[in-house]
């Protein structure tokens, strides 16, 4: 399966040897992100009709705020209960790539 590896700027922010891809996006387990002082909460919430209600975090690297860079599912429904609290990156915003 490889590596999946998320960066901003050339800081690794996740690394996850298992993680779930969904409608195209990577979702990282909730400890594979490095540094979890580096997000902070937004109030930004999306929903999706088979997933649910989505929460955001800002992503704050060397003083840049990504604002609501990254999403997850905190109570998500049945359909997509695989992807609970894993975290999913915009990809114009952060650098996911997968590494064999």
């Amino acid at each position: 399966m490889g590596r999946a590896i998320a960066k901003v700027n050339g800081t690794t922010i996740a690394v996850a040897d298992k993680w779930e891809t969904v409608e195209g996006n990577v979702y990282f387990p909730p400890d594979s992100i490095s540094d979890k002082s580096i997000f902070s909460d937004s109030n930004l919430t999306t929903s999706c009709a088979w997933k649910g209600i989505s929460s955001y975090y800002n992503i704050n690297i060397d003083g840049d705020v990504l604002k609501d860079a990254a999403w997850y599912y905190p109570a998500p429904k049945e359909a997509a209960k695989k992807i609970k609290d894993h975290v999913a990156f915009y990809k114009t915003k952060v650098q996911v790539s997968i590494e064999d």
